[in-house]
């Protein structure tokens, strides 16, 4: 996945490459996935919604980005109908931080208990 954001500061654009690189499996002989095999599928699957929490993100970060064009755009035209828009629009802007917020929690937490559980699961293995 490939995420792409704009420095307010510098106009720059800097990108993200959020690939998910392909580790071997180890085979079971009988036909039955092995235990490794059903940690990748969880793993990828995890990653996937990942993944689709960033892209969330990133598309309420892009809105948010238009959102503070046109409330400048408005606040340069000195015209009293725009700026009584962008009373909306900045309320519309915090919302969506608010979201931000919200999905970069649910992030977090559930980044922190993929890994607790990988971690759990890890110590209850045998060791040979």
């Amino acid at each position: 996945m490939l995420m792409t954001t704009r420095d307010s500061s510098s106009g720059a654009e800097s990108s993200m490459d959020f690939n998910h690189q392909e580790t071997p499996t180890k085979r079971s002989v009988s036909g039955s996935p092995s235990v490794d095999e059903e940690e990748e599928a969880e793993d990828a699957e995890v990653w996937d919604q990942f993944n689709r929490r960033f892209r969330e993100v990133q598309a309420v970060l892009d809105r948010n980005r238009a959102l503070i064009q046109q409330v400048n755009d408005n606040h340069r035209s000195r015209v009293a109908d725009n700026m009584v828009k962008n009373v909306g629009l900045i309320q519309e802007i915090n919302g969506n931080i608010s979201k931000v917020v919200s999905l970069y929690s649910d992030l977090s937490s559930n980044f922190s208990t993929f890994f607790h559980h990988r971690n759990d699961n890890a110590n209850a293995k045998p060791t040979n």
